[in-house]
Order: structure tokens, then sequence, then C-alpha cells
């Protein structure tokens, strides 16, 4: 009779040793929970913040999402001194969009940007230049998506967020909208990557390195960006928002990441299909990020959500193998020993793995508001996406691979 259990011993000490550390990192990270930021709400604005803001938009074939975007902005208050729509010769009408709410609006406007430079990303180079022609008495710049939905009160409660606890930069993160069922399994489940790797929105850090950025929703004041020569720091970045807060932090200015689900909503991707193609493309940060960093990122995603359910489903398949050796053993010599002893290794990785199943699914509970799942087919699979958690890791680690050469219908050829 071969004898399973002396090598899944060896085995499950040295998952042991590489899950562990990570765990002890992860539940260091997830105990400043209770300690965050509430989620910010919206405000009305007052006076002393009129004018202060410019937004600019980067739209490259937008017209199917950008109205509630559009529609959005133009019930923001006073404060909202211009919104400058930087499109990319669009194909699709989303220029004749904005001009049509400029009629009614005359806050709004739209520009097509110069050729993308060599050694540019189209995004950043679109913000880059909106930014260049908005309005110097802007005190505050503000980057938005076209697939964001801004609730009346975002404008105001971000600058009066900023200006109250001393923030340089603010970024949100928002509340996701789901439609069908292939993304309410899988996008919690790349979201989380993000929630496993960084500290919760609404706790700050000291550590530029491991400052966290939405460009969706990208407040920075006017001067800041003045002081760095705008996007130019990101210009070759595919996670722009990311590497130009981690450099404003890096220079002494204070940046906050919040919690923005009361007053900004999103629609990213169509489909199970698009989120993992697009979005997938950047989660890995590798854009602003060392390698080192990446690749322990990359280990720690493996260990604390990667890798527990399928422990605990080849370590009891291994247990069934060796019961039924067992039991094939004692039908013949009626010793009838039906059950393998366990190892200490293997209990305290099923054990390990089990408690960190258990987070997983807790963590549900902790991301369900950041979630409108009103419209979602399916929606019950957002309670089983879990079970999406290795192919979310390895959608990590194949990004961190490549460099992306296509991006929002852009070619590449790095």
């Amino acid at each position: 009779m071969y004898n399973f259990l002396p090598i899944a011993s060896a085995v499950a000490l040295l998952l042991l040793l590489i899950q562990l550390p990570a765990t002890a990192i992860l539940l260091s990270r997830l105990i400043k929970g209770p300690r965050r930021t509430p989620p910010i709400q919206p405000q009305k604005p007052t006076l002393d913040i009129l004018g202060s803001v410019s937004v600019v938009v980067p739209t490259l074939n937008e017209a199917k999402r950008i109205t509630p975007l559009l529609t959005g902005l133009s019930q923001q208050s006073y404060e909202l001194r211009e919104v400058i729509v930087v499109d990319s010769k669009s194909q699709d009408g989303t220029p004749e969009l904005v001009k049509a709410i400029q009629k009614r609006d005359p806050r709004f406007r739209v520009m097509t940007d110069d050729p993308l430079p060599l050694g540019w990303v189209g995004r950043p180079w679109a913000l880059h230049s909106g930014f260049l022609q908005t309005s110097t008495a802007s005190k505050w710049f503000l980057g938005m998506d076209a697939d964001t939905q801004p609730h009346p009160g975002l404008v105001a409660s971000l600058v009066k967020t900023a200006t109250t606890q001393g923030y340089d930069l603010i970024s949100l993160s928002p509340q996701f909208i789901l439609k069908y069922p292939g993304e309410c399994w899988l996008q919690p489940a790349l979201l989380m990557t993000l929630l496993y790797r960084f500290d919760p929105a609404g706790i700050n850090t000291d550590q530029p390195e491991r400052v966290m950025a939405n460009g969706q929703c990208f407040l920075c004041r006017r001067t800041v960006l003045e002081a760095i020569n705008g996007y130019t720091v990101a210009s070759s970045s595919f996670c722009d928002d990311v590497t130009l807060a981690r450099h404003i932090a890096a220079s002494g200015f204070k940046v906050g990441f919040l919690d923005g689900a009361k007053v900004l909503k999103v629609r990213m991707y169509e489909g199970a299909i698009e989120t993992w193609n697009e979005w997938g493309r950047s989660l890995d940060l590798k854009d602003a990020s060392s390698n080192g960093q990446t690749w322990g990122d990359i280990w720690l995603l493996t260990s604390v959500q990667g890798l527990p359910l399928i422990v605990i489903c080849l370590f009891l398949l291994v247990l069934l193998l060796q019961t039924n050796l067992l039991n094939e053993v004692g039908a013949q010599t009626n010793t009838y020993a039906y059950i393998p002893s366990i190892s200490f290794p293997i209990s305290l990785l099923l054990g390990l793995n089990l408690f960190l199943l258990v987070v997983r699914f807790g963590m549900l509970f902790a991301i369900r508001p950041n979630y409108d799942l009103s419209q979602a087919k399916g929606s019950w699979l957002f309670w089983i996406s879990p079970f999406a958690d290795p192919l979310a890791v390895l959608r990590i680690i194949l990004s961190a691979l490549q460099k992306p050469k296509q991006w929002r219908g852009r070619k590449y050829g790095g």
C-alpha cells in the first residue's frame, strides 16, 4: 500500500512556511478597517469654494456610457467652474453629446488632444492636455472617467473634505454597478486583490509606495500639479492614477484614498470577459511599483487568496484517497482501519486555509455597500465570488508578466 501522508505532511509544512507570514500581513491590514474614515457624504457648496474646480474627462468612443457622467456633472453647483472633455478623435458621436449639453450648460466644452507623443499612454496624455487648458483661476483639478456617475454634491464634498482635512490630493473608491452574472462572480474577486494588498480606503499611510488612488475621481490641488509638470511623471503608465499619486506623496504632499460609495457610482465594463481583459490589465500596478513590490504582492495574494480553496480541496482529496486505500487493506485483512491519522502540519494547514476562506467570505459583507446590484442578473453569484479567487490571482500574475499592447481602443508597440 502506498502511503500519501508523509509526502502530504512535507508539502503541508512548506505551504505553512509560505502562508503564515502572508496571513499575518493580511490581518495587520484588515484590523485597520474599523478605524477608517467613514464614507464621504454629499455636501452643499458654500461661497468660499465658488468656481474653484475644473473637471477634465478623457474620452475615446464613450458615447454609450458618458451620458450619466455629463448629467451628473451638470447637476453640480457653482463650485464647478468648467468641464473640459478631451476627446481622442472618437468615431461614435461622443463630441456631439458634449456639444449638445454645452448648449444647456456653458461650463462644458470639448477639445481634441494632439496626436499621441512617443512614450505616452492615451489616458495620461489626454488628462495632461486638458490640465494645460484649465482656467488658472481654479484651485482644484478633478480628473474623472466617462464611466462614472456622480451624485449631486460630489464636487462640493470633495473640496470641503480636502480643505478641512488638509489633503493635497483625494481620490475615491466608488460603488460598482454590476449587471451580468459573470461579472457578479468575477469582479468582486478582482477587487479583493486590491483590498488584500493595501490598507482599506479611509486609512492614510506614511509609505508613498503603498499609496492607493483611483483615477475615476481624482481631485488634486492645481499648484501641486503645476509643481510636478502635470501628468508627465505618469506619461507611460497604464495605472497613471497610482503612479501620479505615489509621486505626489513622495514629494511630501498629503494624499488620501477615501470611500466614495455614497457620492459616486461607476459602470466599468460589460460582462466578465471585458472585466477580465480590461481591468485585469492594470490591477497588478507594476507601472507604479518596483519589481520587488509587485512580486511581493503576488506572493501575498497567492498565499492568502489564491491558494486556500485549492489547498483545502487537494488535501481533502489526499485524505480521501488514503482512506480508500486503508479501506481496501482493511477489507483484505479484517483490520478495518478506515480513517488515516492526520499529522500536525496537515491539521494546521487545513485549519489555516479554512480560516482564510472564512475571512474571505466575511469580507463580502464588508464590501457589499460598494456594489449596486439592483440591475444585476444572477446577483446571488456575488456571494460565491470567493470561488473565483484563484482565477483573479492568476489574472494578476499574467498581467505582471506582460506589458499591455492594447488599451481602450488604442494599440501600443511595447
